[in-house]
């Protein structure tokens, strides 16, 4: 695994690959240059095995970006790791990845998958979480705006109670002295 800039190997952990990860067109998705990165391999091998192997690779698997897509990823990095490139960068998603694994065969590649559907499974965990955070909300806002009616309506009886004005005399409780 090296990065494009220089030899040095990443480790391929799924923290180290969370931290790649993207989101495009809606998908959860890792660029090649990062890819190559993680696989330590050229850009081009990456690129090379998709266009070898066409069936492998539909349209739900990998996505060439667009121009303005690739500004907007590159917005979001503090350095591109997509200097001097002649045609946009391939989005792999997580099936994509799966199936690129299965064209580059060599142990690093392995492990690399491994640590890459670490990172996908753990995303979709911490989403599921979220997800039930976002019902658990929900609910406590709906209990909480049951008992404001509540209070109001407590409120509203109090309210009434004390305009009413007194229609006859109130007798008085207990003994009475004669």
């Amino acid at each position: 695994m090296t990065h494009p800039k220089s030899e040095m190997p990443l480790a391929a952990t799924p923290d180290t690959v969370a931290s790649l990860i993207q989101t495009v067109r809606g998908q959860r998705v890792l660029i090649d240059s990062d890819l190559s990165s993680l696989y330590g391999v050229p850009t081009r091998s990456i690129n090379q095995a998709v266009v070898r192997n066409p069936g492998r690779f539909p349209p739900d698997f990998v996505m060439q970006l667009t121009a303005e897509e690739c500004l907007n990823l590159r917005s979001h990095q503090v350095s591109t790791r997509w200097g001097g490139r002649r045609t946009p960068p391939r989005a792999f998603t997580e099936q994509g990845v799966a199936m690129l694994s299965s064209v580059l065969r060599s142990p690093q590649a392995v492990v690399v998958n491994v640590a890459i559907m670490r990172a996908f499974v753990r995303l979709r965990r911490v989403l599921a979480e979220c997800s039930q955070l976002s019902v658990r909300v929900t609910d406590l806002e709906a209990k909480t705006h049951d008992h404001d009616r509540q209070i109001d309506a407590v409120f509203e009886a109090i309210r009434l109670m004390l305009s009413q004005p007194d229609s006859e005399p109130k007798s008085r409780m207990g003994f009475e002295r004669e």
